[in-house]
C-alpha cells in the first residue's frame, strides 16, 4: 500500500481511507480485483494562493485597545468588549 501511495503523491492512510469510503458507498467491491483501477491524486495549486490573507481589527476603548483578526466570532468579540467596559 505505501508503494503505490508514494507512487501516486499520496499517503497510506488516504489510500485505506478512501477505499473505506468507497465500500460504505458501495461503489468498490469487497472483494478487489489483483489490478483494480487507481485514478492518479490531482492537485489543482499550491495552498498558499487560495489563502485569503488575515484581516486584522483594532477597537480602541478609552485607553485599552482590542486586537484580533477578522475571523473573531462575533458574540466572541462582544463579551470582550463587555468585559473590557465592565472593568473601566
Amino acid at each position: 500500500m505505501a508503494e503505490v501511495a508514494r507512487k501516486h503523491g499520496a499517503t497510506r492512510w488516504q489510500i485505506y481511507d478512501w477505499r473505506r469510503r468507497f465500500r460504505q458507498r458501495r461503489e468498490l467491491p469487497s472483494c478487489e480485483a489483483s489490478q483494480p483501477p487507481f485514478a492518479p491524486l490531482v492537485v489543482e495549486g499550491p495552498l498558499e494562493e487560495r489563502q485569503v490573507p488575515a484581516v486584522k481589527l483594532e477597537i480602541a476603548i478609552g485607553d485599552v485597545v482590542v486586537r484580533t483578526d477578522a475571523a473573531i466570532d462575533g458574540e466572541q468579540l462582544s463579551r470582550v468588549i463587555r468585559a473590557v467596559r465592565a472593568s473601566r
